[in-house]
């Protein structure tokens, strides 16, 4: 065994390591979490810290200073922080993934990314709402983008736009790098939870992006990615896997936040109009945390072996699409399942749940809103998935 090998450090240790890193940040984040909700975005110091975890570098290259990791890696690191706090750890996962996303562009889109700005914090939006026309060497893109999560701490954004022929015929749909700065932000996040996400609303006017800043999301979607440097197996994760189950560390992070809260405050809350001095002498208590507990439980098993699985495939080859209908079904379903558990929670802790200085409310509708991203309606993931099982050859969305 050489000396190097016995030195470097394995994925298993990094990973230990980079989780570690935000669990400490649990106590931060639960000090501030209020009052970055009532600011609508979080505070310099979280951002700060989050940076200095390495959260936002998580998926980025090593070779521009990132920690190059896996999803497995991200899932965990966001599930920890959204212990503390839910809108800190969405908005460090969308940064690490969107970072990621970015490292698929050509190599010359990565340089101008991350090569000048190792930090550099990549934010973006899927969904096709952006007009893109060709011009000499690219394209003039026009566009609104809605739910632009930690749109006040990037410095790039990846946007979704369909892109039109000389004859204004579409002929693409794809996702387009363009910097913050000629982006204009629209303060439209006005919602009942992850409210300090600041996921507001990003506006381009005849913005010119270089033909070597886009990538064809059909083409992604099978597992082409234009990139050429030699990265790693990271950057050959199955597109829209990664994009859809990262959003389910958060969640599983509010979920044992809501068990924790509920069963340590059982240990000591009446039952009130019952004989029990203590909820946790209650057998109805009893058998509701129980239940919760195993739904947070199935939540678990579902993500991490969906995310195990695609970690898997990044070096053994690629995901093919039966496979990634039955994953997008998984994360969906998973979602709904750590929903119905804090709803039990909050059932065991009552009415008191929804005082406005206590956490458990919050943790409700934070997980409320983010299990309804697209990326994980159930209905869709079921459907994909009852098409395959049923051998009905009808692909209805690209995020598969």
């Amino acid at each position: 065994m050489s000396v190097n090998s016995t030195l470097t450090p394995s994925m298993e240790e990094r990973r230990a390591a980079l989780v570690a890193s935000a669990a400490a940040l649990q106590p931060l984040l639960r000090t501030q979490a209020a009052g970055s909700e009532e600011a609508r975005t979080l505070p310099a110091d979280v951002v700060d810290a989050l940076a200095q975890a390495n959260v936002f570098r998580l998926l980025t290259p090593a070779r521009f200073g990132g920690r190059q990791s896996d999803l497995r890696t991200l899932t965990e690191v966001s599930e920890a922080l959204a212990e503390g706090d839910g809108s800190a750890a969405w908005v460090g996962m969308i940064i690490a993934v969107t970072n990621w996303l970015a490292s698929l562009f050509p190599d010359k889109a990565q340089e101008e990314v991350f090569g000048a700005d190792p930090d550099a914090r990549v934010t973006g939006v899927a969904a096709p709402t952006g007009m893109a026309a060709p011009v000499p060497d690219g394209w003039r893109v026009s566009g609104r983008w809605s739910f632009n999560s930690g749109a006040p701490h990037a410095t790039w954004a990846a946007v979704g736009a369909l892109l039109t022929d000389t004859d204004g015929a579409v002929v693409d749909q794809a996702l387009v790098l363009i910097p913050a700065s000629e982006l204009a932000i629209e303060d439209t996040w006005h919602t009942a939870g992850m409210r300090a996400t600041a996921s507001n609303t990003l506006v381009a006017q005849d913005a010119f992006v270089p033909a070597h800043r886009v990538l064809s999301v059909p083409a992604a979607a099978e597992g082409a990615y234009p990139r050429t440097a030699d990265d790693g197996a990271l950057y050959s994760s199955a597109f829209a896997p990664m994009l859809t189950l990262c959003l389910s560390g958060p969640l599983l992070g509010l979920g044992k936040a809501a068990l924790r809260i509920a069963t340590e405050a059982a240990v000591t809350k009446p039952l009130s109009f019952t004989i029990h001095p203590r909820q946790a002498d209650s057998v109805g208590v009893q058998i509701q945390v129980a239940e919760a507990a195993l739904q947070l439980e199935t939540a678990r098993l579902h993500i991490y072996a969906a995310v195990d699985e695609v970690d898997r495939a990044a070096a053994a080859g690629p995901l093919d699409y039966a496979t990634r209908t039955r994953l997008r079904a998984q994360a969906g379903y998973a979602a709904q399942q750590i929903l119905a558990a804090i709803n039990t929670l909050l059932n065991v802790h009552g009415a008191s749940s929804f005082a406005a200085s206590h956490s458990l409310q919050r943790i409700w509708r934070d997980a409320n809103t983010a299990a309804r991203h697209a990326g994980l309606v159930p209905a869709v993931g079921l459907e994909v998935y009852g098409k395959t099982l049923l051998g009905v050859d009808d692909r209805v969305s690209h995020m598969v």
